[in-house]
């Protein structure tokens, strides 16, 4: 069974990454959630990945604050897509997540996305799109969100809309 994983530093983070959960289900697409760290738990981390990997794991969303060493340590271990969520965990409101997730060295990507929950949901996204290049319904219900999205746009603006007089 093809799956998303999604790992999260540590429980803090459930909150923001219940976010990515909920959209991941709302489009039908299985995940497994995990609460593994990179500093705290490494054996765990790492015999977590290869486990994933076995039972269909399609690609890995890693959500940590601080340090934020998590993605990159997915990024060592698998060859599979690896989405880095920066959570605020810090005086730095994320921002040190942020830098430690985008700054990885060449040949170790890590998709990056924004901090706290917009990244948590365009994480889901973005996994649903990897998961699209090779299943067409989930494509299908991709492009109908969008179309959904702008409709959305366009009768919000017709309720606030005023001419010039």
């Amino acid at each position: 069974m093809k799956f998303v994983s999604i790992v999260m530093g540590s429980k803090s983070d459930y909150e923001v990454m219940k976010s990515c959960s909920d959209t991941l289900e709302a489009f039908g697409v299985n995940y497994e959630m995990i609460i593994s760290s990179a500093h705290r738990s490494p054996e765990r981390t790492a015999t977590y990945i290869a486990e994933a990997e076995a039972k269909g794991a399609q690609c890995f969303i890693a959500a940590a604050g601080m340090a934020a060493h998590l993605a990159g340590v997915l990024s060592s271990k698998t060859v599979k897509p690896i989405i880095g969520v920066p959570m605020s965990a810090s005086a730095l409101s994320g921002i040190d997540a942020l830098l430690s997730t985008v700054q990885m060295p060449a040949g170790m990507p890590v998709a990056t996305v924004a901090i706290g929950k917009a990244g948590a949901i365009n994480s889901a996204y973005l996994a649903m799109q990897i998961l699209a290049l090779d299943n067409e319904e989930l494509a299908i219900k991709l492009k109908e969100d969008r179309i959904a999205k702008a409709k959305k746009v366009e009768m919000d603006s017709l309720e606030i809309e005023t001419k010039i007089k």
